[in-house]
């Protein structure tokens, strides 16, 4: 299979491949804490990285899925392709039996053993387009669900990770959440405020 579209696919198939390589392969940034940073903006650094990571998961399944629908419109186009050429080849089988049959009742014998190989010859090719259309099927839909099955594990891979790390951060946001808030309760019970009320 040779084209533009195929090689477009391939093109794709190869950014999403790196776009997953260069997201598994970027480092953490480090994590010093200075006498001067403040708690707000540590939380910010941590949700910037948790929203990188969601952006790039959802970026990748998008470009996996215009990738598989990209390969379906293909193999849509190959067997669109391979039905005209065998109804094509149908009709003009159709039309050299006519003629032999015609051949023969005229009684026309080389006329008839011409239109006999002829049609034999059309029969053997509309055989050998179906073979061929039949293994290049089997070969796309294969192609298909191997990809199907990589990208599913690259997806599944990379939400795992990402999970993992939220996890890791969710009891360092429950504990400023939880500090935040005995903030301030503090703070409204200097003003005279009870926070049960509010």
């Amino acid at each position: 299979m040779s084209g533009s579209p195929y090689r477009e696919i391939q093109q794709k198939q190869e950014r999403i491949l790196q776009v997953g390589r260069g997201r598994d392969s970027k480092e953490m940034p480090s994590k010093t804490k200075g006498k001067g940073m403040k708690a707000g903006s540590q939380k910010k650094k941590k949700n910037v990285g948790a929203d990188v990571e969601a952006k790039s998961a959802h970026r990748l399944a998008v470009l996996e899925k215009e990738l598989l629908q990209d390969h379906l419109a293909l193999r849509r186009d190959e067997a669109r392709r391979a039905k005209a050429s065998e109804d094509q080849l149908r009709w003009r089988l159709r039309v050299l039996e006519a003629e032999l049959q015609e051949a023969r009742s005229e009684g026309k014998a080389v006329y008839a053993e011409t239109c006999q190989r002829e049609a034999e010859a059309a029969r053997e090719g509309a055989e050998q387009a179906l073979r061929e259309r039949d293994q290049t099927l089997a070969q796309l839909r294969a192609h298909v669900a191997d990809m199907e099955a990589k990208y599913e594990e690259i997806l599944h891979g990379s939400l795992d990770q990402l999970l993992a790390k939220l996890r890791a951060v969710k009891p360092q946001w429950d504990g400023a959440v939880l500090r935040l808030h005995t903030k301030y309760k503090e703070r409204l019970r200097q003003f005279g405020l009870n926070p049960l009320d509010l």
